[in-house]
């Protein structure tokens, strides 16, 4: 018998796979994918390999009646939606740099509305059937500003090291955090303020429905976060709502575990200060729900998250109880964590505010932060500041390695970004390393930057992909262990070391539990 049927058999084999390769669509951006609420294309990269999307609806608009209640599903729409163009950012004060902070960390100046639950999606893979593990990124800016469309949140370059990347938004400010009574009581769950949470929240779900159709595995979801994107992800690892959503964290500079966190609040004195601020107006909640967005805006009032026991319980006695989602935790803060300069106070008037507040420990607080004059007192309030987030990446890991299965790695940033404004390894200054974003930051970065790019971009996609951040050619990150807590410090030099001011956290530790 002749061979050549057996010869052409092969030659398919090579060429086109078995016939038991894992069928799915052929991934092309200008191609139709059907997802929740009808079909989308997209567009490539320059270089063909990232398909992406923008502005996909993952909720209705938040307007008219929807304005503060948890995101309704997505309206469908007729024929083809062009998903090529950035979404709008939530409504929020317009973009002005400040502080370290320059035009690349902050969202273009338009467009901004109300109208704002959209996500973009980057993936290079080339078939539906994948599944690549994702990761879905929230944003900072204090609950009150940020959106997807930050340039340094790009997700080209993580896309093409093999995940999905997803960028959220949330409403911000009093449109996503405002909690009043009347409020609560229209609620199904007889709460109110944590609308920027649940929107977080509906996006997790549209992910978990939808991200097999751009090559992503509904099963392998890295939630990731810094700042106000830090507390998102602290939230969503207790909320009983976002259970099963995800299977991993990332954490960066951030947490809810120290007691008087003035971004969270109560759900009783945030639906009392809701009532007084409808009072004070003197509107009613109908009437606020026919405002402009924009002049919604200019009320003044302090929002954020919740406590409510519905959507976010109480973060540190949630651990305490074993209740959260026990994943794998990547978490960390930089050596200048700051978000302001240090307040003007006088050495004496610090001893005496330590006296006031610590009592009989007064005198170990202040060997631990001293301030026997001026200089060394400047330095104190530096470390205060810094440790304001130290403080929650630290107790977050430690409560995860003795309250969890899971194991958590632990980062120390220290790597000055050279140019102006310097403010040292300041807050954020990490996460464009870790995003891979550099090249969208306008400084004048050297070699050593862009060697720091790769190493941290490839633990953290090595962590979205595993669990681990570790991997071949890397140094060796190690896992964090509370009674001997070495972290990996991320700078001028990539090592392992002994956790920054352990003294000054156990001790902190000590006076929130």
């Amino acid at each position: 018998m002749s061979r050549a049927p057996y010869l052409i058999h092969f030659i398919l084999l090579v060429l086109f796979g078995s016939c038991n390769r894992p069928e799915g669509t052929v991934l092309k951006a200008e191609v139709p994918i059907s997802i929740t609420g009808g079909q989308i294309t997209g567009t490539s990269d320059s270089s063909g390999r990232v398909k992406i999307y923008k502005g996909i609806p993952f909720a209705a608009p938040p307007t008219g009646d929807f304005r503060w209640k948890a995101p309704q599903p997505v309206v469908e729409w007729e024929g083809i939606k062009s998903c090529t163009t950035n979404p709008a950012a939530p409504i929020q004060n317009a973009p002005v740099p400040f502080f370290a902070w320059s035009e690349e960390f902050l969202i273009p100046k338009a467009p901004i509305s109300e109208d704002c639950l959209y996500l973009n999606v980057w993936t290079a893979a080339e078939s539906s059937a994948e599944k690549r593990p994702v990761l879905v990124w929230i944003y900072g800016g204090g609950f009150s500003s940020g959106g997807n469309t930050v340039p340094l949140y790009d997700g080209e370059d993580l896309a093409k090291q093999g995940i999905v990347v997803v960028a959220l938004n949330y409403r911000v400010g009093m449109l996503g955090f405002f909690a009043h009574p009347e409020l609560a009581e229209e609620s199904p769950d007889k709460t109110s303020g944590n609308y920027g949470l649940l929107d977080q929240i509906a996006a997790l779900e549209w992910v978990k429905t939808n991200i097999a159709a751009f090559g992503g595995d509904p099963d392998q979801v890295t939630i990731a976060g810094q700042s106000a994107g830090a507390f998102s992800v602290n939230a969503l690892v207790v909320s009983p709502k976002a259970r099963g959503l995800f299977h991993k964290a990332i954490a960066q500079s951030g947490g809810m575990f120290n007691r008087g966190i003035g971004l969270i609040s109560g759900r009783l004195p945030a639906e009392e200060r809701g009532k007084q601020l409808t009072d004070t107006l003197g509107i009613s909640l109908a009437s606020l729900r026919l405002l402009a967005a924009d002049s919604v805006l200019k009320i003044r009032g302090r929002f954020g998250p919740v406590v409510d026991g519905v959507v976010l319980p109480n973060v540190r006695e949630a651990f305490e109880r074993g209740d959260f989602a026990d994943v794998p935790l990547l978490t960390g803060w930089n050596a200048d964590d700051r978000v302001s300069g240090n307040s003007s106070i006088t050495p004496a008037a610090f001893k005496a505010n330590a006296k006031k507040e610590y009592g009989g420990r007064a005198g170990e607080y202040l060997t631990l932060f001293p301030a026997t004059n001026e200089e060394v007192l400047e330095q104190t309030l530096h470390t205060l500041g810094v440790l304001g987030f130290g403080f929650q990446n630290y107790t977050w890991a430690k409560m995860q390695t003795e309250k969890g299965n899971r194991p958590a790695y632990v980062y120390y940033f220290t790597r000055v970004p050279p140019g102006e404004p310097n403010y040292g390894a300041f807050h954020s200054a990490e996460f464009s390393y870790a995003l891979h974003t550099l090249r969208n930051w306008n400084r004048p970065f050297e070699k050593i930057d862009r060697e720091l790019e790769e190493k941290m971009a490839t633990y953290w996609v090595n962590f979205v992909k595993t669990g681990n951040p570790n991997g071949a050619s890397l140094v060796e990150w190690p896992l964090f262990d509370p009674k001997n807590p070495y972290v990996l410090e991320l700078g001028n030099e990539v090592k392992p070391r002994m956790i920054p001011f352990w003294e000054q956290l156990k001790f902190m530790e000590s006076i929130n539990n």
